[in-house]
Formats: structure tokens, C-alpha cells, sequence
């Protein structure tokens, strides 16, 4: 954008009397404010660098060690241990000002020493995982190896205050797990699921794999491991999502909801300046690393490499694969509305504008009459189509003129803003609302979210909001945080007038929205149309079902002495066995962002025993005690298995890489082609909440979202997202497909509420 500004900034022309140059000072002093705004975010980058390279050592310590050996010198005492002395043999003479030169030379070593020193404990320290396998709760006793541990831990976070990439140079890299304990844990997990004739001869494929080519396969993971920061993170974004061609739209887009027991204003401008507004002091804070990184317990870090991507991120296609764009800055947001779009930008006189001066904006946009232009209204469905056909008509209709700098604006932008033209409603009396609500997050009209977008704003009509996300940046703990973040100052501080508008006054006329403009011949327009009936095709299969199930949360399962992501596990695997009647592979996503560059792990809640469990629910002769044992067990393994997965021990992403590398060497494997081909026909996945300190849910119980959801997996198959929204709700996200004879949503989510009822039966409470 500087350049084209920079073109028109002044104008030039050769007459008789020399050369006349015509300034135009506005536009220079345009450039001159996005010069230094560019100059400052570079120095914050490079401060926060700097800071997170010498964590926890900070400017203040250095000073202050520099000061002592200096004083010491100057006061007669040697406080470098005839080091002085040594080094100053080197100098041209023995002088009082090269002896305090030589005390600051020692002294910057010395602090450059142990502050190395001490990033290398906390790398030994954080590569420790007992911690995670230690019970929790009343009368549980911590082992001696995790107290002393953490007595070693706390001085980093007692003494030092860590910001957001404090600790992203001490992070453990993720391990290569043993061929053999892969191989015991995945035949493990498919038991229930084969009979002894199939099992027994993948126990012999698996037993021929790790003692033929496996070996072989597993040497090249150890070599990349050496090589990069993470061993699987670039092939999984890469070959799981960006290589993938069919559309991004449900099969790999997620949502997120608004909170629904709180709607402070119904004013859809004013709602969407508010929200817009935390969303950039959420960038700001990450920018300048301001942001708190999550803590495990309190005492463990998280990777934060994924923040890089919230923001100015989009995903551009191609004809083989795709690729991530993001951009260092952006200084505007692109905003669909009434079938039109719109550049918006957010800052004036080198400031951002406040919520109240983007609402007359916004507001702007809502009111334009102008005439909606042939293509326009319908273009985003390129990009939640097929792949291959958009990046064809992207390469064929966008690469020049005027479509090229419209598409450049959404493309750019901070993020994407929907203004819809509906309205979200939520009636605990009638479900369909919701599942509306959730239907409209999810994909739309399907044509009306940018999909490539890292994600899109959703401002309905009544002021209720939402957000569409793309999946190949980041996962979806990351979006989560940042909703959380949002939610919390927009909800809990007071932002709203009475009358529903923007609290403050204006201080100053926000710039004018500008209409993006398009130039598309009918070719074109018929593109757009062959990806919308894509879209079409595929939205109307989705069958979307939102259950808040009320009738009891978290405070039952605290009372049962069973983690309440198992509990909800294991009625799960009830729930579809009675939908199905067998057992199915089910997926359950856990992070692995202990490690540095960390996404997710497989966690296989279908287990020996929770298979164990759930025929003793369906058998009636089987007493109940015996199914509490039963389910006591079935939660511990299950505990288990997210423990491992958690700490680098999971077994499905140790297997996409060995495949991963098997066709870079064409070399066949029938063991892992048959692994990797497996369906999972429950796909799960637990919202994430309580990221951020600026939301007490304890304190605001009714302002946590009611989380989000994703499109199924497989076509016979169902995806749950659910969130533990308190101590008395959950709510649970169901999709499948309509067109699977095998699957309705509808009866899923009944066999959910069966399910969670027969267990709280059984331990009746």
C-alpha cells in the first residue's frame, strides 16, 4: 500500500522554465506516520527477541551486576577473583579507567554465565514430565522426585515475570517415541474393534513393519528431529491440511459461539466495534509479548509459537498444494455486508480508533445503498469450494488490475468481519435455534466467510457474534484463547450506553470505508457459481445439533473422583455404541505444546477397558458395583492415554511421520497404509476455557462461551465438540452427514443425555 501511495504522492513535469514538482503533503505525511509505525513494530519485535533470548535474565539485572563489579573496582575490592588482574595484561596500561573497562567486561560475562546457566536448568527442568502422572486432589500424596521439581521451578516464576516467548528457547523438542512401544499401544487401542482373525494378522504385519523397513523409516525421523525444532509440525501442516484439495469449508473450518447469557447490546455496528476492538488489543498484547503465556498448573509454560498467525494470516491457494501468507502488519480489516465488501481501515492520526469512532464506520457500511456488483456478493465461495478450481480462477481472474488490489484487501486484512443479516437467537426451550446459530458460524449461506481467512468475525444481526476459523495456522486452543480474551473485557467491563451504542465520544472523524471494486467477466461469474454449488451441496448435508444438556456438570463429576473429560469420554463411547451397535476408532485431540512448536496428538479414548465397561452397561446381569469398577478403570486408562499423548508418547503422529517419510523413499508399507486409512467415525474434541486471568468463571459462571464445533470426519461418521460450560451444564456440538443412512445427529445427541444420565445413576447422585 505505501508504494501506491508513494505514486501519487507527488507528480512532475519538464515545461520551458525547468522542472515543475507539485507535493501532495497529506499523502506524505500518510506515508511518513506508516513509516515509523513499521519502524516502531520492528523495534518491539526486536526487544521482545532479545528479551526472550536472555530469559530470565533482564536489562535491570544486567545493570545492576555491572554497577557492583564497577563499584567494587572503584572501592579497592576484587571481586572477580584475580580475574582483573589477568585481563588487564591485555591493555595498553594499568590504569584506573582500564581496570573499570576490564570489571565491566567481567561482569557482563559473568551475568551472561549464569544467565546461560540457569536457561539450561529450566531446559533439564522443563524436559521432566512426572508431574502430569501425579493423582490430584484431597489426601493425594506428591511424589518426592515432582516436589523436589517443583521447589526447583519456582524461582523462575516467583522471581521473574515471563511474557509470551519467555520460554520458547528452553521448550524440550518433541521425542521419537520406540518403534516397539508404538506397536504395543496401537494394537492395544484396535482390539475392541477386530476379532481374533484380523487382530492376529495385524499383530503380524506390525511385528514384520518394525523389524523390516520401520527400522529404517525410524532413523530418518531421528535425523529430522536433530535437524528441526519439531519433528512432525511442518509435515502435519502441510500434508494434513494444505496439500488436502477438497473444500476447507466444514471439513476443516471450526466455529466458535458467543456467550448466550449475556447480550449486552443489540446494536449489531456497536457489538461488532466493541468485539473488533479487544480483538486488536489481543494482537497488540502479542506483538508486544505482552500477553501471558499459558501455564500448566501454574508452574509448566506452553508453546506459544501459534500466536505468530492469529492475525494478518490467510491461506492462499494453489493447484498442488496451498501456503500460508502472513503479513507483519496490517492496518485495516476487510468487512462483508449486504452481499458487498468493504475496506475498513483502523487507524487515524497514527492512532487506533476507539470502539466508538469504528462503530460510525461500521455503521456506514450497514447504511450503503449502493448497488451490489455482478459476481461480488457470492465470490467467497471460491474459496469454500474445491481447491484446485480456485486457484485456477484465482491465477486466471485475480492476478491483475483491479481484482488483483481488491483481492489484495481481503487477503491482507487484519482479519474478515460478516455482518450478517440474520439474527442468533438462543431459547433453551426450543434447540433448533441454537442449532442455527450453530449452522450459521459453521458455513454460512456458503458464500458469505472468507474460509481462506485465519478467521472471520460473525456479527449477526441482533448483535450476537461467533467466529469461522481456518485450521491449517494453529489450533483451535489458540482461537479459544483469544475468544476467551474478548469475550471477557467486552462482556464483564461496562462498554455499552443505555441506549445500546458505544460508550465515549468521538475524537475525531474515522476514515471513510472504501468499496472494494470488481471487474469479472461471465467466465468468471460462472466459477463462482460451479464452487457455490459445491458449498451448496456440502452445507446441505451437514446435520447440526447443539444439546446444552443442564441437568448436571462438573460439580457431579468432581463428586464421582473421575476427571470429567474421561467421564464425558466414556459416555461417548456408551452413546455410540448403543447408535451403533459396535465399537468405532475414536479420536480425541490433546496438545502437545509442552514441546516447543507443538500442535496436537491422537488420544484413542476406545479402549480394552472402556469396551469392558460399556458391555457390562448394556449386559443387565452385571451388578453395580462391578460397572463401577468397570468405568473406574476405563477413566484411568483413558487418563492414561491423554498423559502420554500430552508428554510425546502418543502413537498417531510417531505413524503419519514414519508414512510420511515411507513415500519420500516410495517405499510400500501395507502395515502403516492400512493404519493411515483407517476412518474415524467419532471425532472429538474438547473445547478449551479459563485461558486467560481476565475471566474468573468461578466469579461470571454465566459469561463462558458456549464453546464451538466442527463439520464430521468421516461420512458414516459423527464430530462432538463439548465444552464443560460450569458446574451444571455442558454443551455438547453434533454433526454428521444426511446423507449417511448410518448417522442423525438428533438421535446421537439423545444417546449423549441417556448415556450421562446411566452414569449418574449408577453412582447415585
Amino acid at each position: 500500500m505505501a508504494e501506491g501511495h508513494q505514486a501519487v504522492a507527488f507528480s512532475f513535469a519538464i515545461t520551458h522554465e525547468g522542472l515543475d514538482v507539485n507535493f501532495d503533503f497529506e499523502v506524505i505525511r500518510l506515508i511518513a506516520r506508516s513509516a515509523v509505525r513499521s519502524w516502531r513494530k520492528r523495534t518491539t519485535r526486536f526487544q521482545t527477541s532479545l528479551k526472550s533470548s536472555f530469559f530470565p535474565g533482564s536489562l535491570r539485572s544486567l545493570v545492576l551486576t555491572e554497577a557492583v563489579f564497577i563499584g567494587a573496582e572503584k572501592s579497592g575490592y576484587d571481586v572477580t577473583f584475580g580475574l582483573t588482574d589477568k585481563l588487564i595484561v591485555h591493555f595498553p596500561k594499568n590504569s584506573v579507567e582500564y581496570r573499570v573497562l576490564c570489571s565491566a567486561i567481567l561482569g557482563l560475562a559473568g551475568w551472561t554465565g549464569v544467565i546461560f546457566s540457569l536457561r539450561e536448568l529450566m531446559r533439564l527442568l522443563l524436559k521432566y514430565h512426572g508431574w502430569l502422572y501425579e493423582e490430584r486432589g484431597a489426601g493425594r500424596q506428591v511424589s518426592l522426585p515432582t516436589r523436589a521439581w517443583l521447589l526447583a521451578m519456582q524461582p523462575f516464576f516467583r522471581l521473574f515475570k515471563p511474557e509470551l516467548y519467555s520460554f520458547q528457547g528452553t521448550l524440550p523438542t518433541l521425542p521419537v517415541p520406540a518403534l516397539a512401544s508404538t506397536r504395543e499401544k496401537y494394537l492395544r487401542s484396535v482390539r475392541p474393534l477386530l476379532d481374533d482373525a484380523h487382530y492376529a494378522r495385524m499383530e503380524k504385519l506390525s511385528l514384520e513393519f518394525i523389524n523390516g523397513i520401520g527400522r529404517k523409516l525410524q532413523r530418518y525421523l531421528y535425523l529430522k528431529r536433530m535437524w528441526s525444532t519439531n519433528y512432525v509440525s511442518d509435515w502435519w501442516e502441510e500434508y494434513v491440511y494444505l496439500r488436502g484439495r477438497s473444500p476447507i469449508m466444514v471439513n476443516s473450518n471450526f466455529y466458535g459461539m458467543d456467550t448466550l447469557f449475556k447480550h449486552p447490546t443489540r446494536n449489531q455496528a456497536a457489538r461488532a466495534a466493541n468485539i473488533i476492538y479487544e480483538a486488536l488489543m489481543f494482537r497488540r498484547a502479542i506483538e508486544r509479548s505482552e500477553l501471558e503465556p499459558i501455564m500448566v498448573q501454574g508452574t509448566v509454560p506452553l508453546c506459544s509459537a501459534q500466536y505468530e498467525r492469529v492475525f494478518n494470516t490467510t491461506r492462499v491457494p494453489g493447484i498442488e498444494t496451498d501456503r500460508i501468507i502472513h503479513l507483519d502488519d496490517s492496518t485495516h480489516i476487510a468487512v462483508y455486508c449486504h452481499g458487498k465488501y468493504f475496506k475498513v481501515p483502523l487507524y487515524a492520526k497514527g492512532r487506533l480508533l476507539r470502539p466508538c469512532e469504528l462503530e460510525i464506520s461500521l455503521q456506514k457500511v450497514i447504511d450503503d445503498d449502493s448497488a451490489v456488483q455482478p459476481g461480488e456478493e457470492k465470490l467467497a465461495a471460491l474459496t469454500a469450494g474445491d481447491r484446485v478450481p480456485w486457484a485456477k480462477c484465482r491465477q486466471e481472474y485475480f492476478s491483475k488490475g483491479i481484482n488483483k488490489v481488491s483481492l489484495a484487501v481481503i487477503e491482507g486484512a487484519a482479519f474478515v468481519v460478516a455482518l450478517d443479516d440474520e439474527e442468533f437467537n438462543f431459547d433453551p426451550a426450543d434447540h433448533t435455534q441454537l442449532d442455527r446459530y450453530g449452522e450459521r458460524l459453521l458455513y454460512g449461506k456458503g458464500y458469505d466467510r472468507w474460509f481462506d481467512k485465519s478467521f472471520t468475525l460473525v456479527i449477526g444481526k441482533n448483535g450476537r457474534v461467533g467466529f469461522n476459523a481456518e485450521h491449517s495456522w494453529a489450533d483451535a486452543a489458540v482461537l479459544a484463547h483469544m475468544w476467551e480474551f474478548v469475550l471477557a473485557e467486552d462482556v464483564l467491563v461496562p462498554r455499552y450506553k443505555e441506549d445500546g451504542h458505544c460508550k465515549g465520544v468521538p475524537e475525531c472523524i474515522p476514515p471513510t470505508p472504501i468499496r472494494l471494486r470488481w471487474e469479472m467477466p461471465q467466465a468468471c461469474i460462472d466459477k463462482i457459481e460451479s464452487s457455490y454449488q459445491v458449498a451448496l451441496a456440502l452445507l446441505n448435508d451437514v446435520d447440526l445439533r447443539l444439546l446444552a444438556h443442564s441437568a448436571f456438570g462438573k460439580g457431579l463429576m468432581k463428586k464421582c473422583r473421575i476427571s470429567p473429560d474421561a467421564f464425558i469420554q466414556m459416555a461417548l463411547q456408551l452413546a455410540y455404541y448403543r447408535d451403533a451397535g459396535k465399537f468405532s476408532l475414536t479420536y480425541e485431540a490433546s496438545m502437545t505444546r509442552l514441546f516447543r512448536e507443538g500442535r496436537t496428538e491422537t488420544v484413542r479414548p476406545c479402549t480394552i477397558e472402556s469396551s469392558q465397561w460399556v458391555k457390562a452397561m448394556i449386559d443387565e446381569s452385571v451388578s453395580k458395583e462391578e460397572r463401577i469398577r468397570l468405568l473406574r478403570l476405563a477413566c484411568v486408562q483413558h487418563q492414561r492415554g491423554y498423559q502420554d499423548a500430552m508428554c510425546g508418547k502418543g502413537i498417531d503422529r510417531h505413524l503419519f511421520c514414519l508414512y510420511v517419510v515411507s513415500k519420500y523413499l516410495e517405499v510400500d508399507s501395507p502395515f502403516l497404509k492400512e493404519v493411515l486409512s483407517e476412518p474415524w467415525r467419532l471425532s472429538t474434541s474438547q473445547t478449551p476455557h479459563g485461558q486467560t486471568s481476565k475471566l474468573d468463571l468461578a466469579k461470571h459462571p454465566d459469561c463462558i462461551s458456549a464453546g464451538g464445533g466442527f463439520g464430521p470426519v468421516a461420512d458414516d461418521g459423527y464430530g462432538v465438540s463439548y465444552i464443560i460450560a460450569g458446574e451444571n451444564l455442558i454443551f455438547f456440538h453434533i454433526s454428521s452427514k444426511r446423507s449417511s443412512p448410518e448417522t442423525d445427529s438428533n438421535r446421537f445427541a439423545q444417546q449423549i443425555s441417556n448415556a450421562l444420565a446411566d452414569i449418574k445413576e449408577l453412582f447415585g447422585l
